[in-house]
C-alpha cells in the first residue's frame, strides 16, 4: 500500500512510500530531510 509522508513542523507533503499493512498496523514515523524547512525532521503518515 502506498501512503504519503508529511512534515510534522511545515505540514507539507513531500514522500511517498509503502507499507505492509499486516505487518504495520500504526502510522509510519521516519525521520527525512525537508526541503522547505532545510532540515531533518520526523514525518509521519497521513491520509
Amino acid at each position: 500500500m502506498v501512503v504519503t509522508l508529511g512534515c510534522t513542523e511545515c505540514k507539507s507533503r513531500n514522500y511517498t512510500t509503502t507499507k505492509n499493512r499486516k505487518k504495520n498496523t500504526g502510522r509510519l514515523e521516519l525521520r527525512k530531510y525537508c526541503p522547505r524547512c532545510r532540515h531533518h525532521t520526523v514525518h509521519k503518515e497521513v491520509k
